[in-house]
């Protein structure tokens, strides 16, 4: 199955979407104590993109062998994870550690696509 997944985050929360073509599912957790106010928001979109990733496998959304179109609104993240450019974040890189971990088991197949900020329909998660 095809997926389509979005995902956002700040110092407060975390929020994402996925959707296929039988339905889409809103979700957004506070962010957990321990990154509350210490996370950039850049680092809270790792947390979001992972935690929410998972979340969508321990839900069976996303299946072994699925195809994940991860929608991103942050250029350096993007070029992070197509392989352009490395993090020098030790943060971001145990995220994308950990990532790379669950596509790897489940066989995902993920391609991810540059978005402006306004077309994140995750976004508006973190306000409500």
């Amino acid at each position: 199955m095809e997926h389509v997944y979005f995902c956002d985050g700040d110092q407060k929360r975390i929020s994402w979407v996925i959707q296929n073509d039988n339905s889409t599912v809103e979700q957004f957790r506070e962010q957990a104590e321990i990154y509350v106010d210490k996370v950039s928001n850049e680092q809270a979109k790792y947390i979001a993109l992972h935690a929410g990733i998972f979340w969508c496998i321990g839900r069976f959304i996303i299946k072994n062998g699925d195809t994940v179109k991860v929608m991103l609104d942050s250029k350096p993240m993007f070029e992070h994870l197509t392989g352009n450019n490395t993090a020098n974040d030790s943060f971001i890189e145990a995220r994308t550690n950990f990532l790379n971990q669950l596509i790897n088991q489940r066989k995902l197949v993920v391609r991810y696509e540059l978005i402006e900020p306004q077309q994140n329909i995750a976004t508006g998660l973190l306000l409500s």
